[in-house]
């Protein structure tokens, strides 16, 4: 996944302020998920397979 053109995205009950966020981007087979405070750190790149288990997980607990 090329991350320079990524539509980057942040959940809306985020604060205005940044803090503590994370965002992610997709595209047809990869998510990508960076820290909002340091997005030229890099990103964490899953498949959709394993996009999709992260965020069951994360809503069941």
């Amino acid at each position: 996944m090329d991350l320079s053109k990524a539509k980057w995205r942040k959940s809306s009950l985020s604060s205005d302020s940044g803090d503590a966020c994370i965002e992610v981007a997709a595209d047809a087979s990869v998510a990508g998920i960076r820290d909002s405070k340091d997005p030229d750190r890099g990103a964490i790149l899953l498949n959709r397979t394993e996009a999709r288990a992260l965020a069951a997980r994360i809503k069941n607990s």
